[in-house]
């Protein structure tokens, strides 16, 4: 430091370190999440060709792999997961060369085989892998793995690099048909330009991802809030409802589900003793609109009635709570029951909607103070 040196340039300096180190740090963390999924593929694809005890497994050698490795504690290893991970060994053999030193020598093999590769077949990736690995999160790679087509996948490697697309853009973009719109286009590279003006672009790397929390050993709870007032807001409002009575059983907070090889979180969910079903509880620091209502109708008639519920169960219930700074809205999702008894009954025992909206506009109130006091 200098004598020069004043109050807002120490804020800077540290602000800018922080942030530049705590991207490296997560990049770090996402390259070594991408070799290690790559590193899982080659094994399998290795014992799946010289295996000498393979043919006692037989058609169920992944579910087994699965059901072993969740025993010593590996995360993100599911059967699904495991069949995603050879599919990108295969689709990228390459990357083989950024593999740290200490795996070389068990993956020489694989070394030589993929060089050959590289070098034989026009339709691989021709990006260096260092480069796909240093800008592109695993997560990326699982939307590139849905792309059969190799000449498309690369184009959309490219794209996604030159513009720092977040998987969220990449999704739209490949949903929007953008490369089969570049090939009809007369002027691609105007496409291109306008493909990335206004692009959501990935801001460092998301260290919320669900396999970057898993793979650090991190509780969902831990990472997934979408801020420090919702968490306050969440434990107040898990509080809250179990003291509405003894027929609350509460069971998880941020619970995850897959839906179509997509992660999603649940704030909260109970199950209600007399009224034998699941009551899923989501809150929304926003104003309320159809489509947070049509995501937990999701929650609700896909994931819970379709795969979670019991002999004896009723079917599930949706609780959505909404904030506009002060003003809370309450709203059910009935899961598209056409009983009506039924439906009375949930709106009978469930906490009544002024009730919620008293309980959320007093929390707001009292967040609010607490930030003026502590101002």
């Amino acid at each position: 430091m200098t004598s020069a040196t004043t109050f807002t340039t120490v804020i800077a300096s540290i602000a800018r370190a922080h942030h530049e180190l705590a991207t490296q740090a997560s990049k770090a963390v996402n390259i070594s999440l991408t070799l290690r999924n790559w590193l899982i593929g080659y094994y399998l694809a290795e014992y799946e060709l010289h295996g000498t005890d393979r043919a006692n497994y037989g058609e169920n050698l992944f579910a087994n792999v699965a059901d072993a490795l969740a025993q010593t504690g590996v995360a993100s290893c599911g059967k699904r997961q495991l069949y995603a991970y050879l599919s990108f060994y295969q689709a990228y053999p390459q990357i083989v060369r950024s593999l740290p030193a200490q795996f070389h020598t068990s993956v020489m093999d694989a070394l030589a085989s993929a060089q050959k590769k590289v070098r034989s077949a026009t339709t691989l990736s021709q990006i260096e892998p260092q480069k796909l690995l240093s800008t592109l999160s695993y997560t990326h790679f699982e939307q590139l793995l849905t792309i059969a087509d190799a000449t498309k996948r690369n184009f959309y490697e490219i794209e996604c690099i030159q513009g720092n697309w977040s998987v969220r853009e990449f999704k739209r973009q490949i949903h929007s048909l953008y490369y089969e719109r570049s090939g009809l286009s007369h002027d691609p590279q105007k496409l291109s330009a306008l493909a990335h003006t206004n692009a959501d672009v990935q801001q460092g790397f998301n260290i919320r991802d669900p396999y970057i929390f898993e793979f650090l050993g991190l509780q969902a709870a831990e990472v997934m809030s979408e801020s420090h007032l919702e968490q306050q807001l969440t434990d107040k409002l898990q509080a809250f409802m179990l003291e509405l009575g003894h027929s609350f059983c509460f069971e998880s907070q941020q619970k995850r589900i897959l839906i179509g090889g997509e992660h999603f979180f649940v704030d909260l969910v109970f199950y209600h003793r007399i009224l034998k079903c699941h009551v899923l509880l989501e809150l929304k620091l926003q104003a309320f609109n159809h489509e947070n209502l049509g995501q937990l109708n999701t929650y609700v008639n896909w994931w819970y009635r379709q795969h979670m519920m019991t002999p004896g169960d009723n079917p599930p219930v949706g609780l959505l709570l909404c904030t506009d700074k002060n003003h809370a809205l309450a709203e059910y999702a009935l899961a598209g029951m056409d009983n009506q008894l039924f439906i009375s009954k949930y709106q009978l025992e469930l906490p009544k909607k002024e009730e919620m909206q008293r309980f959320m506009d007093e929390q707001l109130k009292q967040v609010k103070q607490g930030g003026a006091d502590e101002g």
